[in-house]
């Protein structure tokens, strides 16, 4: 550091004959946890409104009481729901978004991280923005999100509108439940359907099993699941890859190289049951069929969801009463008309 770049710094030093271990007039700390009179004093000149705010008393028991009376009550409710969604990533909460519309139709959530979202709290590599690609906008629209308009895509001020807005309403709904820090270690499948999964805690599958005994699962029943598990890495896909294993299904060959343009038509359009009872959405279909990885771009997440949240409610027998809530795949002067063709998929006329 030059002379003219550095700044002059004064040491405090103890006074000559100064001893160590003996208090000087420069250091003069307060007792641990006590606070000098004089801070006290300003800190109730600035209070303001908050000058006694004080809360309310409560004993401990009644928040352990609170906490675990509530999650074992939905776990007891929810240990036979109507759907079980596997991965709350763009595509697992847009299903459980259009789910949610349906107050008689009870979904449980299964997401293995602390914080539901997947890769869309971000657009791609750590940037802030999220692009969609018309027209999966009007479902943007249909959430109240605001964005910045282009002729063939709109763009996010940051991903996080998108994942925050949708997961606000899918917790405030009555009929789904989110169970976030739980996996799902396996499919229950019988008489040739798949009918609920195995879960347990994910400090368990993640951490415990290798060296931990007593670990045995937990089970969760449902007439319908969705697997909405992504792609890449080990729990990419991991909903197919165990039909895989158990021969179920012939081959799980992953993603083909990138293509955006024909990645999220392909992805829309092959959410399908694949096998009785488990329907795949977002880049799990991707990683089943081959189709081409798409990229930072979120659209085919949109619509895949709500593919496979219709295709949940026609198995349910609800067909009917499903295509009177998808309000977002109404005509737009830039998106058609989209009907059903009776296999869930829906078509420009």
């Amino acid at each position: 550091m030059t002379s003219s770049t550095a700044s002059r710094v004064t040491v405090a030093r103890a006074p000559p004959g100064a001893k160590l271990g003996h208090r000087t007039s420069i250091a003069a700390p307060c007792r641990r946890g006590s606070v000098r009179p004089s801070v006290r004093a300003n800190a109730g000149a600035n209070a303001g409104p908050f000058d006694g705010y004080a809360f309310k008393p409560i004993r401990e028991m009644e928040v352990s009481r609170e906490m675990s009376t509530r999650y074992f009550q939905d776990l007891y409710k929810y240990a036979d729901a109507d759907v079980i969604i596997v991965g709350s990533g763009s595509a697992g909460l847009a299903c459980a978004y259009e789910l949610s519309k349906h107050p008689d139709v009870s979904v449980a959530l299964i997401e293995q991280s602390v914080s539901p979202g997947g890769g869309a709290w971000l657009g791609g590599q750590l940037f802030s923005s999220m692009v969609v690609r018309k027209p999966a906008h009007h479902f943007l629209t249909e959430l109240g999100i605001e964005f910045e308009e282009f002729e063939n895509y709109v763009v996010l001020k940051h991903a996080a509108q998108y994942t925050s807005t949708v997961l606000s309403k899918v917790l405030a709904a009555d009929n789904v439940k989110l169970f976030n820090a739980t996996c799902a270690e396996d499919l229950i499948v019988k008489e040739n359907r798949v009918s609920g999964v195995v879960t347990n805690w994910s400090t368990v599958t993640l951490f415990g099993h290798d060296t931990q005994s007593c670990m045995d699962p937990n089970v969760l029943e449902a007439k319908v699941v969705v697997s909405a598990c992504g792609h890449d890495g080990p729990f990419g896909a991991t909903g197919v890859k165990r039909l895989q294993e158990l021969g179920l299904v012939d081959k799980v060959p992953g993603m083909a190289a990138l293509d955006m343009n024909k990645a999220e038509d392909a992805v829309v359009a092959n959410t399908r049951e694949v096998y009785p009872g488990m329907i795949i959405t977002g880049m799990e279909v991707a990683e089943v069929d081959g189709c081409p990885r798409m990229g930072p771009t979120f659209g085919a997440m949109f619509i895949s969801g709500q593919k496979a949240a219709y295709m949940a409610l026609k198995a349910l027998g609800k067909e009917d009463s499903a295509l009177d809530t998808f309000t977002s795949l109404e005509k737009g002067e830039d998106s058609g008309t989209f009907k059903s063709n009776g296999f869930g998929l829906f078509q420009r006329q």
